[in-house]
């Protein structure tokens, strides 16, 4: 068994993609995180760069990490100038912690075009960088930048940048595909080749791998330098960063751990907190999920078409390349007009009406009928087992509308009002209820409210997650129908419903009476 290390730059080059930004107690937070799950290093940031990034060192040494080794990431001394005298390196030290990961030069492009030193410079500013945190004390990762590239440029120099920083003190050569533009055959031959040019001058140090995402081959190419010989893959957590992001480490880890025989990862902690994970740092970043990620999205074990359920339903391992629960997600059956009476049978919970051939048939004509129409049933759990009592004939509303209206009242100064006002018949009696609220559906929310408490104390417990607008036939303008869809809780239990209307009010009304009456029901 290889035991890969698994090194964590979210707090770094994952902050460097657009729209994600950190706070000080965000950076900790994942820190604690990412040592619970196992990662091996953790990059916190470059200490120079910012006031977060130094208070960040400072405040790290008070955690008690069990596994990980945090990192500081800095660059080569400044030119013209000693390592000693470079405050870069002072602040590298002043972090404190055990690992040092360095950036330098590794393309004669970039060495002569972009830092606008002579090669022998470039190779000087290496040696004395490493050299330097090496006798500190600290334990130095070379971070080849522009590796790949730098190789197909000039594989002789790119060879001699690799080799100071091995001769000076690093442990682990760091090859980066910092454009993301290579190919996994070529990581794979080109990783044997620097391996090689170590080796020749007896300086053999263990090979990491860094990859960017632009070509969509991050994942597959870090795997392909493992393949290779890589003991280390650096990446981000949900492959946030610049550009299109870094290698996925959940991705990364979910394939090492479970379907590539003789890895290690993580401290042998397994897989099955990764969606967990990532997650938390989609939370941590107020970053939406992406459902279509592999191993942890929403949607990595849904199967919505009428064949593929059938055949989950007899052996989920047809259309699954792992038990869901391996990675700590979930499997779910979406029910949709693509949907056959598979669907419809795995998502009610009714045994009454799984056996009931004809009353399944009924319910997804109803579902068919129903998303032509512009309803969606797929994040409306709540709606659709309601829409199936209504089709067994067993659906008794827990109040039912005789009205309702809403006043919207704009006034010169800017001040908005909304005003609701519902009359509903509940348990045998008329309810007239008003109430006032941010926006009409917080007004129809509350008046509601107002009108079931007394007979339903229940509904005390229960308020809106999410509300959401989508117009359906945006070519209709200003008459196009809407879909309304809320998530609700009562603390216990999460539930979506919908509505479809081509006003937006009743739309909201539709699908928030739904959420009464489902929470309501007997």
């Amino acid at each position: 068994m290889r035991t890969i290390e698994i090194y964590d730059t979210t707090l770094r080059d994952g902050s460097q993609g657009e729209g994600v930004n950190f706070s000080l107690e965000d950076k900790l937070a994942i820190t604690r995180r990412l040592d619970e799950a196992g990662i091996d290093f953790i990059e916190g940031g470059y200490p120079l760069s910012n006031p977060k990034d130094a208070q960040y060192f400072e405040r790290v040494r008070g955690l008690n990490l069990r596994h990980s080794r945090v990192c500081a990431f800095g660059m080569t001394r400044r030119r013209g100038m000693t390592a000693a005298a470079d405050p870069g390196m002072r602040a590298l030290i002043d972090a404190g912690t055990p690992v040092v990961t360095i950036v330098g030069k590794t393309s004669a492009f970039h060495v002569s075009e972009v830092l606008g030193v002579s090669r022998e410079e470039n190779l000087a500013m290496i040696s004395d960088t490493v050299g330097y945190l090496t006798q500190a004390g600290r334990e130095v990762f070379y971070d080849a930048e522009h590796f790949f590239d730098g190789w197909k440029l000039d594989a002789d120099y790119s060879a001699e940048t690799i080799v100071a920083a091995a001769r000076a003190g690093a442990t682990r050569i760091v090859c980066c595909d910092t454009n993301g533009g290579t190919l996994p055959d070529e990581i794979a031959r080109i990783l044997g080749l620097a391996a090689g040019a170590l080796k020749r001058a007896g300086h053999d140090r263990p090979l990491a791998i860094h990859c960017h995402n632009d070509c969509d081959l991050a994942v597959a190419n870090s795997l392909a330098a493992v393949a290779a010989g890589a003991v280390q893959v650096q990446g981000t957590i949900n492959g946030i960063g610049e550009r299109c992001g870094n290698a996925d480490l959940i991705s990364v880890v979910a394939n090492l751990a479970l379907k590539l025989p003789g890895y290690t990862v993580l401290g042998g902690n397994g897989a099955a907190h990764l969606t967990e994970l990532s997650r938390f740092v989609y939370e941590t970043a107020n970053m939406s999920y992406r459902p279509g990620q592999p191993f942890v999205g929403s949607s990595a074990f849904a199967h919505k078409g009428g064949m593929h359920v059938h055949a989950v339903v007899k052996a989920t391992e047809s259309y699954e390349h792992i038990a869901p629960e391996a990675v700590g997600n979930s499997r779910r059956i979406l029910v949709s007009e693509l949907s056959g009476r598979s669907n419809i049978a795995a998502l009610v919970t009714r045994a009454d009406v799984k056996n009931d051939r004809t009353l399944l048939d009924a319910v997804l004509a109803e579902v068919c009928r129903l998303e032509n129409e512009g309803w969606q049933f797929e994040a409306a759990g709540a709606s659709f087992d309601l829409l199936v009592d209504r089709c067994a004939g067993t659906f008794t509303p827990a109040f039912v509308r005789d009205s309702y209206n809403v006043d919207v009242e704009s006034r010169g100064d800017g001040d908005v009002r909304t005003l609701a006002t519902v009359k509903l018949q509940v348990a045998g009696g008329l309810r007239h209820e008003v109430a006032e609220g941010d926006g009409p559906v917080n007004a129809l929310d509350a008046a509601l409210r107002k009108a079931l408490a007394a007979t339903y104390p229940a509904v005390e417990r229960m308020h809106l997650l999410d509300y959401k607008v989508r117009v359906i036939n945006a070519q209709e303008g200003t008459a196009a129908k809407v879909r309304v869809s809320i998530e609700s809780t009562d603390g216990d239990r999460v539930w979506g419903t919908v509505g479809v209307s081509e006003n937006v009010i009743e739309a909201s009304w539709l699908a928030l009476a739904d959420s009464f009456h489902y929470v309501l029901r007997p």
